[in-house]
């Protein structure tokens, strides 16, 4: 079976849940789809966030990097304009990987525009965290503590520094850090009330976690453990930083990198010109968007494909945008979680098991496939792909031999159904989820690559989340002629583990029925 040509040398890969969905395995299954062809793929943008969103490619955990990292042949790797980045983050993954003989900065192009972020940002972060839980009482909002909203925030305030700025002198850099330095400060100890004890025990808690973030750099060598010391920027009395030496530290970073930014927009443009595919890669996914998704639980940046073209810096054109999704959901902080399995259910202790933040590390929580956030993507964000990993996580096993439960819609105490997310927080939380059940599977399915030689009943579960999916996106109407197919589905956590023969949809959503 051949697989169907992209609609568009434009690429998005996009999350259609909460994140998490495997969204960096897919980008080498592009790039395998299309090498050797006129279109091979010689971009890989990384376009919206920055280090708080986590991807896993060939086996290799990325925060910053774009994970083109690993498709060799790939000739640019971008940050664009959409992404903040911290230039000490772009070295602690670059010279890991270079050292394993990953080429990182010969092909590394920053755009000019990336906002920059640093330990100002983090330190803002943790102090928001902090004034959430002991001065308004509330749940913290489960931040990854990197620093991504305050440095957006920066940019809504028109208060941002940019990477081109490393290409300026030191004395105009020094002047806009030190002016963020003491917004940052005055927010810290007057608005946030963060206590001075605790103030000072932000550096001790970042130092902790990027050392332990970056035990790899450590291990090879490539690090001295002070690098990763976040004392150093704790100023002699509470609520103070040392400025100069923070100043020194993200001036030699940034500048460093000076070969490697430029104009990622001409680039793109040209490299379209001569024929070539583009592959957007976001951070986070559709339910994260800080328009879309349910706020404190969002992120502050656009995480769906219209943000491809702002990133980029190029005009708004034909895009062939790829869905990806778990064949069961998984969300991390405090999000309503409407299809959470209870902790004690056997599939659930199952699942937790393998399901860690990569960013984070912390306990991901697991539920049911939820058909509603799927086909509300589809209808709201659209997709012309899906790709669905980790089938093979749900084979009967241990103790777990149940049905497999797929939301299809939303009712509430009165039995009031809702075939749509309703945008209403207050309302959403009120919900309970409506189920189908399917049977499960006992086969192994992790060495299994045709589709028809999946098992019956993984074959039409897999089925049964396709027309879930697309019955909540055209609810009411008649299915539209030209229907996202199911490219690509995992079946395991190795590149090769994948399954590339999926029926057309026409004829996969017949098993379901």
């Amino acid at each position: 079976m051949s697989l169907p040509p992209f609609s568009s040398r434009l690429i998005a890969d996009v999350g259609i849940s909460l994140g998490d969905e495997g969204k960096g395995r897919l980008i080498p299954e592009i790039a395998d789809e299309l090498r050797g062809t006129p279109a091979s793929v010689s971009v890989v943008l990384k376009v919206n966030g920055g280090a708080n969103s986590g991807h896993t490619a060939g086996g290799i955990k990325l925060n910053l990097l774009p994970a083109g990292v690993v498709v060799r042949d790939a000739a640019h790797l971008c940050i664009g304009s959409g992404v903040v980045a911290d230039p000490r983050k772009i070295w602690w993954e670059t010279k890991p990987l270079e050292k394993k003989g990953h080429a990182i900065l010969s092909r590394l192009l920053i755009d000019e525009r990336t906002l920059v972020s640093d330990v100002i940002h983090r330190l803002l972060d943790l102090a928001w965290e902090d004034y959430r839980a002991n001065i308004l009482a509330e749940e913290p909002r489960g931040s990854t503590g990197r620093g991504i909203t305050p440095a957006y925030l920066d940019e809504v305030g028109q208060w941002q520094i940019t990477f081109a700025d490393f290409h300026g002198g030191p004395n105009y850099y020094a002047r806009k850090l030190a002016q963020r330095a003491d917004r940052a400060l005055r927010l810290i100890q007057h608005v946030c009330r963060v206590s001075p004890e605790t103030f000072a025990g932000f550096f001790d808690k970042l130092t902790a976690a990027e050392s332990r973030a970056n035990a790899e750099g450590l291990e090879l060598g490539v690090f001295a453990p002070g690098e990763f010391d976040f004392t150093q920027f704790r100023g002699p009395a509470p609520f103070t930083l040392n400025l100069e030496r923070l100043t020194a530290v993200y001036w030699q970073a940034g500048t460093a990198l000076a070969k490697n930014i430029g104009e990622v927009r001409e680039l793109i443009l040209r490299e379209l010109a001569a024929g070539h595919t583009i592959i957007g890669e976001f951070g986070q996914a559709y339910w994260l968007d800080k328009r879309h998704g349910f706020s404190p639980n969002v992120t502050a940046s656009h995480t769906y494909t219209p943000e491809f073209f702002e990133s980029a810096g190029i005009p708004v054109q034909r895009i062939h945008t790829f869905g990806v999704a778990k064949a069961y959901d998984t969300k991390v902080g405090t999000h309503t979680f409407l299809t959470q399995m209870d902790d004690a259910h056997p599939l659930a202790q199952k699942l937790k098991q393998i399901e860690f933040g990569t960013s984070t590390g912390r306990q991901r929580m697991v539920g049911w496939f939820d058909a509603v956030e799927k086909g509300d993507a589809l209808r709201y964000g659209g997709y012309q792909d899906l790709m669905i990993n980790k089938a093979d996580a749900l084979t009967h096993s241990g103790a777990w031999h149940g049905d497999l439960l797929i939301c299809t819609a939303y009712e509430d105490a009165a039995g009031k159904r809702y075939q749509h997310v309703p945008r209403n927080e207050a309302v959403r939380k009120s919900l309970r989820p409506v189920y189908t059940a399917h049977p499960g599977w006992t086969e192994d399915i992790s060495q299994v690559r045709r589709f028809a030689d999946l098992p019956l009943n993984a074959r039409r579960y897999v089925a049964a989340m396709m027309k879930a999916t697309l019955d909540v996106a055209y609810a009411g109407e008649k299915w539209p002629a030209v229907l996202p197919n199911l490219r690509y589905l995992g079946v395991g956590p190795n590149p090769s583990q994948i399954i590339k023969d999926v029926p057309a949809t026409t004829e996969l959503v017949k098993l379901g029925e």
